[in-house]
């Protein structure tokens, strides 16, 4: 066994460690995806420290060893499919894992007759363009034709050159610089948010993939000049920070969505609603127009709550959330501010009679009973409508008029709207 492997293997598994830690919250396809591959990354290390061994065994494990990296690149383009649950997903990651393994394992191994290696370069064209093709349209994404089109010029590169000079050397850096390169287009033309991650992570596995050309160039035409195995390995780490930063990214959006929305309806809370009323009014403001907020309370819902539970409450507000928001332009906020309160803001330029209409529409809404778990039950809205500059000048003086105007209308009855 060689121990010159094992900074690195225990660096990947440090590695590991924190790629379980960062990612456990979010738990997705895709970063489990990544995980799978980082192990692969463990398992390449942990192969090559046989790699000298006599014999078969540091033949076996040298192909282990090589394999591991591409099935880890394989892992990182299938991570990034926009569909990986399908099963064209699938099978396209286990048929070209593979071609690649079996390639790597005959061009390991000596004495492999030419139309032998000819046919198995084949399938790297042959086996992507079947699959993808064979894929229904419906569940075939375009980034998919990355493969097709990387993995035939894969193909056409082999058939010309693996018999060359430098043959032996190219049968293994060909199939490593596409697979990473293949993975480095994949990463750039997903839906990936465009962050510091996203960069770090592109870059890296650019630069992984230019890893192996240039390793050999140096071993052909400056083979007096010897660099450390650290260099190479240094765009894998990249790869692994980039990645990390990624997870984090999510993990913070997450924390400020669920800071600024309602966890049941999805809808913007009392927090982002203020803010809203805020930027509202100010582009009012600058317009020399009117802006509307709509303060909602739910009438008969407590009596839900008191004889179907709250399992039947929650999905009467996620209904009534799904509802109003049918009615509402883009422009306008619809935020759920308390238990069964739910307020609006209604971006100007709008009148007065326009916003009591919006209001009205809303109310009658509720008109039509709800079907919740198999009972249908009825509740309605009282509705308080306050307008900016007219009525109030701050956003605090508004909300508090429109919340003032909704329980008048409670008082007189419920079910109505008190528009001043």
């Amino acid at each position: 066994m060689s121990w010159k492997e094992l900074p690195d293997l225990l660096a990947v598994g440090v590695l590991i460690y924190a790629f379980i830690s960062v990612s456990r919250p979010a738990g997705s396809t895709m970063t489990r995806l990544w995980l799978a591959g980082w192990i692969c990354v463990e398992l390449h290390f942990a192969a090559y420290s046989f790699a000298d061994a006599p014999d078969l065994l540091g033949t076996v494990t040298g192909i282990v060893g090589t394999a591991a990296l591409v099935w880890c690149a394989q892992l990182f383009f299938w991570s990034m499919d926009p569909l990986p649950e399908a099963w064209g997903s699938r099978w396209l990651f286990w048929a070209v894992c593979a071609v690649y393994t079996l390639y790597l394992a005959l061009a390991s191994l000596p004495a492999i007759p030419p139309f032998v290696m000819a046919a198995t370069a084949s399938l790297f064209a042959i086996v992507p363009l079947a699959i993808v093709t064979a894929t229904p349209r419906a569940q075939r994404p375009v980034s998919r034709w990355i493969a097709v089109v990387t993995h035939v010029a894969l193909a056409a590169a082999l058939l010309h050159w693996q018999f060359s000079a430098h043959g032996p050397d190219l049968m293994m850096v060909m199939p490593l610089f596409a697979a990473y390169f293949t993975c480095c287009l994949q990463f750039g033309f997903s839906n990936q948010r465009k962050t510091g991650g996203f960069v770090v992570t592109m870059l890296g596995l650019l630069a992984w993939s230019l890893v192996f050309p240039v390793g050999m160039a140096f071993d052909v035409f400056l083979p007096d000049v010897k660099v450390g195995a650290e260099v190479w390995n240094l765009p894998k780490y990249l790869v692994a920070v980039g990645m990390i930063l990624l997870l984090l990214e999510g993990q913070l959006k997450r924390n400020q969505h669920l800071a600024y929305h309602d966890a049941l309806t999805g809808l913007p809370n009392r927090r982002l609603f203020e803010d809203r009323i805020s930027g509202a009014m100010e582009r009012a403001r600058q317009r020399n127009g009117c802006t509307a907020i709509l303060a909602i309370d739910l009438d008969g819902f407590k009596e839900v709550n008191d004889t179907l539970g709250h399992h039947a409450g929650d999905e009467v507000l996620k209904q009534v959330a799904r509802m109003f928001a049918t009615r509402l332009r883009r422009i306008d906020t619809l935020a759920r501010t308390g238990g069964d309160e739910f307020s609006v803001v209604l971006e100007g330029p709008i009148t007065r009679g326009e916003a009591a209409e919006v209001a009205s529409t809303l109310k009658k809404l509720l008109e039509t009973p709800l079907t919740v778990s198999g009972r249908t039950m009825q509740i309605g809205a009282s509705i308080g409508l306050a307008m900016f500059p007219d009525d109030a000048p701050t956003p605090d003086r508004l909300s508090i008029l429109a919340d003032e105007r909704m329980y008048r209308a409670k008082r007189n009855g419920g079910c109505q709207v008190q528009a001043g």
